[in-house]
């Protein structure tokens, strides 16, 4: 799946990988990054590498809850009501610019993110498995935007920064878009599909079942416990960073084809399930510091457990 996305995605390896694991280890991924870099591309290469269902809903300030959710519908010749199922009831759903919908329409979300269920008309209908919500946010505009809430930023397993690439990758990136093509735009059409919903479930269970010493499990912990008692962050995380460090450090270590979690894979998972469950003090955000660099310091300043 990794090579297949980098055929169309230029670069951005790390966050593939994190792609990836959110992937693996059953959760949803936010990513981040400002115009042009490649978020819906990556989304929509990922789901090419995937024969399962793909839908993609495009949020705007009137966008209501039943069009991503579904609604009922009356039937007047047999006098029943029937349901007609929205676009997230899929395997993979892209919420593309999830900022620029209201409030009313991103709690549309919080349900199936958290219980991949769906209640319409008092009724509930569940989601095939493996569902996962990938949303994109561009983090320059505020005019016409709606910040999501704490509680819906919980939920996601993950929160990526899209970041520019590097001369070289720009410079590849350039030379693909421009030689005898109309338009600016990448497409997926080189991107083959390779893995069946059935083994995405599988690959899942594997994850599950990776082995994490009780040390290991310890230093997750007392990294997120840190974060509540940090001078520069005004909220810490929650228990749920805990356990999302954990989910996320078994697929880095599948990835690195382990069985066991290391410390270093609780450090690489550290900044993108932590950077959305923090929230920095007024006097972090006059200095202009980001939630990455505060974490990042304090990070450092937590002792790995040694073999």
């Amino acid at each position: 799946m990794r090579e297949e996305i980098q055929r169309a995605v230029v670069g951005q390896h790390e966050v593939v990988d994190q792609v990836l694991a959110c992937c693996l280890a059953g959760g949803h991924i936010l990513l981040e990054g400002v115009p042009g870099l490649g978020k819906t591309l990556l989304v929509k290469a990922l789901a090419k590498t995937f024969s399962g269902q793909f839908s993609r809903v495009q949020f705007t300030p009137d966008l209501m809850p039943a069009d991503v959710m579904g609604h009922a519908i009356y039937d007047i010749k047999n006098q029943t009501f029937s349901v007609r199922k929205g676009p997230v009831f899929t395997n993979l759903l892209l919420a593309d610019e999830i900022n620029r919908a209201p409030a009313k329409t991103q709690s549309a979300l919080l349900e199936v993110m958290q219980e991949r269920q769906v209640t319409i008309e008092n009724e509930s209908h569940g989601l095939d498995a493996p569902f996962m919500v990938l949303a994109t946010q561009n983090p320059l505009e505020s005019e016409g935007t709606y910040p999501l809430p704490e509680a819906q930023l919980d939920r996601f397993l993950v929160k990526c920064h899209i970041d520019y690439p590097n001369e070289r990758e720009e410079l590849a990136m350039l030379h693909i878009v421009t030689h005898k093509r109309i338009g600016d735009g990448l497409d997926v059409k080189q991107v083959s599909t390779v893995i069946k919903p059935e083994t995405i479930i599988a690959l899942q269970q594997i994850v599950a079942q990776i082995s994490v010493d009780d040390a290991v499990a310890n230093y997750a912990v007392r990294i997120v416990r840190a974060t509540r008692d940090c001078p520069g962050i005004s909220i810490g995380a929650g228990p749920r960073g805990s356990i999302a460090l954990i989910r996320i450090a078994r697929a880095f270590a599948l990835l690195n084809k382990r069985d066991f979690v290391t410390p270093d894979d609780i450090k690489t998972a550290c900044l993108p399930v932590l950077r959305h469950r923090v929230a920095l003090s007024p006097e972090s955000e006059l200095d202009g510091l980001s939630s990455d660099n505060i974490l990042s310091n304090l990070i450092e300043q937590i002792p790995a457990p040694r073999a």
